[in-house]
Formats: structure tokens, sequence, C-alpha cells
């Protein structure tokens, strides 16, 4: 099991290797072949190195990480066909609820050294600011997109918030790479946001997967950080 973890590991770092050069010079090919495998291999990581033997627990990373590839396969046909930003964005919505559910499965019962009260409000606070701050400034942008994209801004506001939330009831390196994770793909979907409704910015590609990338493997490893 240990020489199936190194090898899904080399070929998730080859994979997004392959996928971040396809953004900075034009291969096709190399784009269809990379972005689809990405959350394939990546699942295939998580399998090779979880300990947990209930299928729930495992279960809810594993699809969290294949609604995440459906939306990246769907969002690759976006530019022919209005409806398949649409799809990507329903297949993101789920993952990230998916996320929500994954994040409470991976802390103690224990809040004696979690965050209480005021506290939550204050460190939750600069993230439903950036949400709120983000859909307020796109708004007038979205035509009928408004609905969507405000109930999928609330959904990934509530994920990372519910990471933030696992602050003293789980191990430092698991808090730290989950909440990470979480801020990075607010992030992505902010750079990928502001490209397509407000104007392009420069290497958008690059940065949408770089951050997206660093998120979700953040995201995985943290989880499996969590004893």
């Amino acid at each position: 099991m240990r020489f199936m973890k190194k090898i899904f590991l080399y070929l998730f770092l080859l994979v997004s290797a392959g996928e971040i050069v396809s953004t900075l010079v034009d291969i096709p090919l190399l784009h269809a072949i990379c972005k689809p495998s990405l959350m394939i291999v990546l699942a295939l990581y998580y399998w090779s190195v979880q300990q947990s033997k209930q299928l729930p627990v495992v279960g809810v990373v594993i699809l969290a990480l294949l609604f995440s590839g459906a939306g990246d396969v769907l969002l690759m046909f976006q530019n022919s066909e209005a409806k398949f930003f649409m799809f990507g964005l329903g297949a993101f919505l789920i993952a990230h609820v998916l996320y929500i559910f994954a994040y409470k499965q991976h802390q103690h019962g224990d809040s004696t050294h979690a965050l209480q009260g005021l506290q939550k409000i204050r460190f939750g606070f600069p993230i439903v600011f950036a949400g709120i701050g983000l859909v307020s400034i796109l708004y007038g942008k979205l035509g009928g997109l408004k609905i969507p994209v405000i109930v999928y801004a609330l959904v990934i506001t509530v994920m990372a918030l519910t990471a933030l939330y696992r602050f003293g009831r789980t191990n430092a390196s698991s808090f730290t790479m989950v909440f990470g994770g979480a801020i990075l793909f607010m992030m992505s979907d902010s750079l990928i946001a502001i490209n397509k409704f407000m104007e392009p910015l420069p290497m958008s590609g690059f940065w949408i997967m770089v951050t997206y990338i660093g998120a979700q493997f953040l995201i995985v490893c943290g989880l499996l950080r969590h004893q």
C-alpha cells in the first residue's frame, strides 16, 4: 500500500504540473488528459493513504473529489455552451456540501479548546465579508445567474467557516491544511467569477489552477492527518 501511495502521489504531481503547463502553453491534448485526471488520481491517493475503516467517512471525501472532477470536466466546455457552466457550478456546489459533512466527521466532539461565542464571530467575519463583498461587486453583471451564484457563494462560505470551526477539535496540522485549502478554494472560485463576469485577468488560467490544485491537495492531506 505504501508503494501505491507513492505512485498515486507522484502521478498527481505529474498531472498537476501538466495541467498548469497547459494554462501557460496552448497544448490542447495535454489539457484534455490532465484536467479530467486530477481529482481521480487525488481520490486514489486518498484511498491508498486513509486508515479509516468507516465507509461513510471515506466515501464522503471520495464523492467530494469525484464531484469536483465532474465540475472540472463540465467547465472545460463552458465556452461552447452556457449550460455547461451551470452544470459545473452544480457539481462543485455538491462537492462543497460533501466537504462540509467531511469536516464535521473529521473533528473531535470535545469543544473545550474550540472557538467559542464571540470568537467564532470575530474570526469568521473576514470570510463572510469576503463572500458578501465578491457577490456585491459582481451582482450587476450576473444577469440570469444571480440566484445560482448567490447560492454557490453561500455554500462555499459555509464550507470555509466549517473548516475554520474545526480549530481546537483536531490537531494543528490537520486544521491548518484543511483551513488553508478552504481559503484557497474560495480564492480560486473568486478568480473564476471575476474573470468570467467582470474582466479577463492576466494569466487567469494559471492562477485559477494553482490555487485550485493547492486547495484540493491541502484539504485531502489535512483530512488524512486528523487522528
